[in-house]
């Protein structure tokens, strides 16, 4: 069971690990490809947030954000495969927030091939999240399992 928990870390979190490390191979001067998609996304969100607190109070770089994905992504694939809560949990706040971003499904009409293309990916990121949020739980249950086991045997 301990080999096939191990290999599925790996076939998992290789997704995360691979697109970290081709996100860091085209980075450069400009962020890259990368730069390119996020920078129209992250400034709607910086309207918005303008909107709320006020004109010029709050800057996003794309370049930022992209670095911060690749550190999320990568090191919490390592220490996913390593079998740490830890590492779920950097895949889920990477997950979380950029998910919406990314995938902006709801900006398309129901019949535009580019809104089933989005939606796909956006809820193949939902079920990560979902998987990732059930290896969280499944080893919280062992630890506890075992934490009972433990204490029952020192009481006999």
């Amino acid at each position: 069971m301990g080999f096939f928990s191990f290999l599925g870390r790996v076939l998992f979190a290789s997704i995360f690990i691979l697109s970290a490390w081709q996100m860091f191979n085209e980075f450069g001067e400009d962020g890259g490809p990368a730069a390119k998609e996020w920078t129209p996304k992250l400034a709607l969100v910086k309207n918005h947030i303008d909107g709320i607190i006020g004109k010029n109070n709050f800057q996003i770089d794309a370049r930022t954000v992209i670095a911060a994905s690749i550190f999320l992504k990568g090191l919490g694939g390592i220490l996913f495969v390593l079998g740490s809560n830890f590492g779920a949990y950097l895949l889920m706040h990477y997950l979380i927030p950029t998910t919406p971003l990314l995938y902006d499904f709801y900006n398309y009409k129901a019949g535009d091939p580019t809104f089933f293309r989005l939606l796909q990916e956006f809820l193949q990121c939902v079920a990560f999240v979902g998987a990732l949020l059930f290896f969280v739980g499944m080893k919280n249950s062992i630890l506890r399992k075992q934490l009972k086991k433990n204490q029952k045997a020192k009481t006999a």
